[in-house]
């Protein structure tokens, strides 16, 4: 974790969950709520935007990864129509890729993180107009 610079670690095996928060001198492991149903209420909530716009939430601590390559155009871009089950990302998570896909149909309205970002659980994403 400290090589990595990260905070927090959550780690979900049915219906289990377990967190690693690193502290500056030191790393705490303590038991966490039930993990959610499913991993679309991570990446979904109907009550994050007033204006239309759904949220996808990173369900993995990890690095952000707009492309399936390095040299390769993104997944998705600003104004790009996206239909349920499309990948829109990869979170590199202890060198697992995993493809973040479109809950629902829509617009990507804004892309909240930048390639190569290390984003926590729960981190904003992308934001889709329905």
């Amino acid at each position: 974790m400290k090589e990595l610079e990260l905070t927090g670690l959550e780690i979900t095996e049915d219906n289990r969950v377990v967190r690693l928060e690193r502290t500056q001198s030191e790393t705490v492991v303590r038991p966490v709520a039930a993990a959610p149903s499913a991993a679309s209420e991570v990446q979904k909530r109907a009550d994050d935007y007033d204006d239309g716009c759904i949220s996808v939430r990173s369900s993995v601590v990890g690095v952000f990864y707009a492309s399936p390559a390095e040299n390769a155009d993104p997944f998705v871009s600003i104004g790009t129509r996206v239909e349920k089950g499309q990948t829109l990302c990869i979170i590199e998570a202890m060198k697992l890729m995993n493809e973040i896909s479109a809950e629902e149909s829509g617009v990507i309205e804004k892309i909240c993180v930048t390639n190569g970002q290390i984003v926590e659980y729960g981190t904003e994403l992308f934001r889709i107009r329905r």
